[in-house]
Protein backbone atom coordinates (compact mmCIF):
# COMPACT_ATOMS: atom_id res chain seq x y z
CA UNK A 1 0.00 0.00 0.00
CA UNK A 2 1.35 3.23 -0.92
CA UNK A 3 1.31 6.06 1.44
CA UNK A 4 0.10 9.35 1.40
CA UNK A 5 1.83 12.15 -0.38
CA UNK A 6 2.85 14.68 1.64
CA UNK A 7 5.23 16.48 3.65
CA UNK A 8 6.53 13.32 5.18
CA UNK A 9 7.44 12.09 1.98
CA UNK A 10 9.28 15.29 0.83
CA UNK A 11 11.33 14.98 3.91
CA UNK A 12 12.31 11.19 3.30
CA UNK A 13 13.06 12.23 -0.20
CA UNK A 14 16.03 15.30 1.70
CA UNK A 15 17.28 12.36 3.54
CA UNK A 16 18.03 9.98 0.89
CA UNK A 17 19.27 12.50 -0.93
CA UNK A 18 22.24 13.59 1.76
CA UNK A 19 22.57 10.23 2.62
CA UNK A 20 23.74 9.69 -1.28
CA UNK A 21 25.94 12.52 -1.28
CA UNK A 22 26.87 11.90 2.36
CA UNK A 23 28.12 8.11 0.77
CA UNK A 24 29.45 9.70 -2.68
CA UNK A 25 31.50 11.69 -0.70
CA UNK A 26 32.46 8.85 2.12
CA UNK A 27 33.71 6.38 -0.86
CA UNK A 28 35.64 9.43 -2.64
CA UNK A 29 37.52 9.62 0.74
CA UNK A 30 36.12 12.40 2.27
CA UNK A 31 34.68 11.90 5.23
CA UNK A 32 34.50 15.26 7.00
CA UNK A 33 32.28 16.77 3.97
CA UNK A 34 30.41 13.30 4.28
CA UNK A 35 29.39 13.94 7.73
CA UNK A 36 28.01 17.06 7.37
CA UNK A 37 25.81 15.58 4.74
CA UNK A 38 24.84 12.64 6.58
CA UNK A 39 24.21 14.83 10.03
CA UNK A 40 22.05 16.86 7.61
CA UNK A 41 19.94 13.58 6.59
CA UNK A 42 19.25 12.21 9.99
CA UNK A 43 17.63 15.67 10.77
CA UNK A 44 15.42 14.94 7.66
CA UNK A 45 15.24 11.42 8.33
CA UNK A 46 13.76 12.93 12.35
CA UNK A 47 11.46 15.40 10.41
CA UNK A 48 9.71 12.75 8.42
CA UNK A 49 9.47 10.47 11.26
CA UNK A 50 7.42 13.37 12.85
CA UNK A 51 5.03 14.03 10.07
CA UNK A 52 4.83 10.15 8.88
CA UNK A 53 2.24 7.74 9.98
CA UNK A 54 2.58 6.13 13.25
CA UNK A 55 5.12 3.31 12.99
CA UNK A 56 7.52 4.33 10.40
CA UNK A 57 10.00 2.78 12.03
CA UNK A 58 12.78 2.81 9.03
CA UNK A 59 12.70 6.91 9.53
CA UNK A 60 14.53 6.10 13.39
CA UNK A 61 16.82 3.73 11.90
CA UNK A 62 17.88 6.20 8.90
CA UNK A 63 18.32 9.04 11.52
CA UNK A 64 20.41 6.98 13.91
CA UNK A 65 22.47 5.40 10.99
CA UNK A 66 23.19 8.24 9.70
CA UNK A 67 24.31 10.11 12.41
CA UNK A 68 26.19 6.80 13.76
CA UNK A 69 28.25 6.83 10.62
CA UNK A 70 28.82 10.61 10.71
CA UNK A 71 30.45 9.82 14.21
CA UNK A 72 27.51 10.96 16.47
CA UNK A 73 24.84 9.32 17.77
CA UNK A 74 23.72 10.01 21.22
CA UNK A 75 21.24 12.79 20.80
CA UNK A 76 19.57 10.48 18.09
CA UNK A 77 19.58 7.49 20.25
CA UNK A 78 18.08 9.66 23.19
CA UNK A 79 15.11 10.92 20.73
CA UNK A 80 14.88 7.51 19.41
CA UNK A 81 14.42 5.46 22.57
CA UNK A 82 11.94 8.27 23.52
CA UNK A 83 9.84 7.55 20.91
CA UNK A 84 9.72 4.25 20.99
CA UNK A 85 9.86 3.62 24.29
CA UNK A 86 11.78 0.38 25.92
CA UNK A 87 9.96 -2.59 24.22
CA UNK A 88 9.49 -2.92 20.53
CA UNK A 89 6.58 -3.88 18.76
CA UNK A 90 7.93 -5.02 15.50
CA UNK A 91 11.03 -6.18 14.26
CA UNK A 92 11.65 -2.45 12.57
CA UNK A 93 10.93 -1.15 16.21
CA UNK A 94 13.67 -3.14 17.66
CA UNK A 95 16.06 -2.29 15.89
CA UNK A 96 15.76 0.73 16.49
CA UNK A 97 16.09 0.20 19.97
CA UNK A 98 19.03 -2.16 18.94
CA UNK A 99 21.25 0.48 17.35
CA UNK A 100 20.07 3.13 19.89
CA UNK A 101 21.16 0.99 22.64
CA UNK A 102 24.73 -0.13 21.47
CA UNK A 103 25.12 3.70 21.07
CA UNK A 104 24.09 4.12 25.03
CA UNK A 105 26.51 1.39 26.12
CA UNK A 106 23.06 -0.51 26.91
CA UNK A 107 24.11 -4.51 26.22
CA UNK A 108 21.43 -6.04 27.75
CA UNK A 109 18.66 -3.96 25.81
CA UNK A 110 20.89 -4.46 22.67
CA UNK A 111 20.91 -8.33 23.30
CA UNK A 112 17.32 -8.15 23.72
CA UNK A 113 16.35 -6.19 20.58
CA UNK A 114 18.79 -8.57 18.72
CA UNK A 115 16.03 -10.77 19.36
CA UNK A 116 13.22 -8.91 18.78
CA UNK A 117 14.66 -8.30 15.09
CA UNK A 118 14.92 -12.13 14.32
CA UNK A 119 10.94 -11.99 13.11
CA UNK A 120 12.11 -9.92 10.62
CA UNK A 121 13.59 -10.37 6.85
CA UNK A 122 16.98 -12.42 6.42
CA UNK A 123 18.90 -8.96 6.78
CA UNK A 124 17.74 -8.10 9.72
CA UNK A 125 18.50 -11.51 10.62
CA UNK A 126 22.30 -10.71 9.70
CA UNK A 127 22.06 -7.35 11.42
CA UNK A 128 20.64 -9.08 14.50
CA UNK A 129 23.67 -11.45 14.52
CA UNK A 130 26.30 -8.87 14.70
CA UNK A 131 24.63 -6.64 16.88
CA UNK A 132 24.21 -9.87 19.17
CA UNK A 133 28.26 -10.44 19.44
CA UNK A 134 28.64 -6.76 19.90
CA UNK A 135 26.35 -6.64 23.02
CA UNK A 136 27.52 -10.25 24.19
CA UNK A 137 31.50 -9.28 23.09
CA UNK A 138 31.78 -11.39 20.97
CA UNK A 139 34.17 -10.55 18.55
CA UNK A 140 34.45 -14.08 16.29
CA UNK A 141 30.51 -13.71 16.26
CA UNK A 142 30.53 -9.59 15.17
CA UNK A 143 32.61 -10.59 12.71
CA UNK A 144 31.54 -13.57 11.00
CA UNK A 145 27.64 -11.20 11.24
CA UNK A 146 29.54 -8.54 9.11
CA UNK A 147 31.29 -11.08 6.65
CA UNK A 148 27.73 -11.79 5.69
CA UNK A 149 26.02 -8.73 5.84
CA UNK A 150 28.72 -7.41 3.38
CA UNK A 151 28.40 -10.16 1.12
CA UNK A 152 24.65 -9.85 1.17
CA UNK A 153 24.97 -5.95 0.05
CA UNK A 154 27.59 -7.34 -2.21
CA UNK A 155 25.23 -9.06 -4.29
CA UNK A 156 22.42 -6.50 -4.40
CA UNK A 157 21.35 -5.07 -7.78
CA UNK A 158 20.15 -1.85 -5.89
CA UNK A 159 20.76 0.26 -2.80
CA UNK A 160 18.21 2.39 -1.07
CA UNK A 161 20.20 5.67 -1.84
CA UNK A 162 21.42 4.65 -4.92
CA UNK A 163 24.98 4.53 -4.21
CA UNK A 164 26.30 0.92 -3.49
CA UNK A 165 27.57 0.87 -0.14
CA UNK A 166 27.63 -1.62 2.79
CA UNK A 167 26.07 1.10 4.84
CA UNK A 168 24.98 -1.97 7.63
CA UNK A 169 28.51 -2.83 7.87
CA UNK A 170 29.50 0.57 8.54
CA UNK A 171 27.13 1.80 11.18
CA UNK A 172 28.05 -1.60 13.44
CA UNK A 173 31.59 -1.09 12.45
CA UNK A 174 31.28 2.64 13.77
CA UNK A 175 29.65 1.04 17.34
CA UNK A 176 32.41 -1.35 17.41
CA UNK A 177 35.32 0.57 17.28
CA UNK A 178 34.04 2.06 20.91
CA UNK A 179 34.11 -1.73 21.77
CA UNK A 180 37.84 -2.46 20.14
CA UNK A 181 36.05 -4.88 18.25
CA UNK A 182 36.00 -3.34 14.67
CA UNK A 183 36.80 -5.79 12.20
CA UNK A 184 37.55 -2.76 9.22
CA UNK A 185 36.08 -4.85 6.39
CA UNK A 186 37.40 -4.38 2.85
CA UNK A 187 35.35 -3.71 0.15
CA UNK A 188 34.36 -2.09 -2.93
CA UNK A 189 31.06 -0.99 -1.67
CA UNK A 190 32.89 0.78 1.62
CA UNK A 191 35.00 3.60 1.77
CA UNK A 192 39.05 2.85 1.90
CA UNK A 193 40.23 1.53 5.11
CA UNK A 194 43.33 4.18 6.42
Amino acid sequence: MAMEPGPHLDELDEAIAAEREGYRLLLAGDAPAAATHLRAAAAHYRDSWELAPPRSYGRLIGALKAAVIAGDGPDEAAYARAQVGSEGDSPSSWYVLAIAALVDGDDALAARAAEGMRAGSPAFVRAADAIAGLAAHDAPAYAAAVRAIVEDFEARDEHLTGVAIVDTALMLDRLAERRAMAVRPRSTLLPPVT
